[in-house]
């Protein structure tokens, strides 16, 4: 017999009886989208939860990307990290900008400060930076630098809702930071995203833009587009607010459990970051060692063929992609760090629904077990 599939994560659904009364209010309000009031109310609830000043919803989290870069009125360059999904950069080339490849920190994988300043010209407009797997950017570095050089900062925290450093929430760094609510994050509406930013007037900007453009019935003010989220799936976040803290209690478990056991495993390491108290455990990647029995593709394989799927993730990295591999910044030689890790990287199972008796199934193939 075949064991279940196991993925690297698999989306959390509050009890469906639950659904049913937010259904029926949307049938007897008759209000399906253009900002409803289930929209309104979860944006309310995310500035609490969050801890944000101001919070834009938007269909998806690269809708709401493409929409910040435009708003933000940016040009020429900007600079940002070959290891992250590929959206990122996609935005950027959305926004007619030219993506600046710098290489990444080691220790969490993020866009490294160090790097940033000598890839600086006079046609750098900002930075782009990511929270790799919800591990918060080293945002005053980033901050010192783009204040230094009039720079604009953009944070693609898809990965990183409810994280918190010392200073707060993760999300009131920079100028804006964009949110992801897609089906496999720890927080969703099946679809969705978010731009979170620090002024209302800037907040009326977002909603206008992610509204074709729209000021009132009878003017357009700029050429926006169609960013709003439906009702639906608003209703459906408001309902998964009701469970988060539930379900990153039960990932903080899994992911110490994950540590506990690969401690006693030669060969592989997970990030020291990860054991941070910023952490919201969104996934668990590894790194794969020359010390471990097995490459990292070989490892990948094996657990593919116990119905174990993983994810190398991110690779390949986004400068090996078509629409990237020709521009200057993308070579291997000035991103080695990233290259090295795209290699070594492997992501592991995660959800709060992942059984006792499934985690064993993937410690056991990781330990080397037949």
């Amino acid at each position: 017999m075949t064991d279940k599939p196991i993925f690297v994560t698999q989306p959390s659904l509050p009890p469906i009886e639950e659904l049913t009364p937010y259904l029926e209010t949307i049938w007897k309000n008759k209000w399906l989208t253009n900002c409803g009031p289930f929209h309104n109310e979860l944006e309310v609830a995310l500035c609490k939860y969050l801890k944000v000043r101001e919070l834009a919803l938007f269909n998806n989290g690269t809708m709401a990307l493409i929409a910040a870069l435009k708003i933000a009125s940016l040009t020429g360059e900007v600079i940002t990290t070959p290891f992250s999904f590929v959206a990122t950069s996609h935005a950027l080339l959305w926004n007619n900008l030219t993506p600046v490849f710098v290489d990444i920190d080691p220790e969490n994988l993020n866009l490294d400060p160090a790097k940033i300043e000598a890839a600086i010209t006079s046609n750098t407009s900002a930075i782009l930076a990511v929270h790799c797997y919800g591990n918060p950017c080293d945002t005053k570095a980033i901050q010192a630098i783009a204040d230094k050089h009039g720079l604009k900062v953009i944070y693609d925290a898809a990965h990183a809702f409810g994280v918190e450093i010392k200073d707060g929430s993760i999300l009131n760094a920079g100028d804006m930071s964009i949110l992801s609510f897609h089906a496999t994050k720890i927080f969703n509406t099946l679809e969705g995203g978010a731009i979170i930013c620090h002024d209302e007037d800037i907040k009326k900007s977002i909603d206008s833009f992610k509204n074709f453009g729209i000021t009132s019935e009878e003017t357009v003010g700029v050429v926006g587009l169609n960013g709003k989220m439906d009702e639906f799936n608003a209703a459906f976040g408001l309902l998964q607010l009701k469970y988060i803290d539930q379900l990153l209690a039960k990932r903080k478990v899994i992911a110490e459990d994950y540590q506990k056991e690969i401690d006693e495993i030669d060969g592989i390491n997970y990030l020291s970051c990860q054991i941070s108290k910023t952490k919201n455990y969104a996934y668990f990647p590894v790194l794969i060692g020359a010390e471990y029995p097995l490459t990292r593709d070989e490892l990948y394989a094996k657990l593919k063929s116990k119905n174990i799927f993983t994810r190398r993730y991110f690779y390949p990295l986004i400068t090996s992609f078509e629409p990237y591999k020709d521009i200057k910044t993308a070579t291997p030689d000035n991103v080695p760090v990233a290259t090295e890790m795209a290699d070594k990287v492997l992501c592991l199972p995660i959800f709060p629904d992942l059984t006792k008796e499934d985690f064993m199934r993937i410690i056991n193939v990781l330990r080397g077990d037949k």
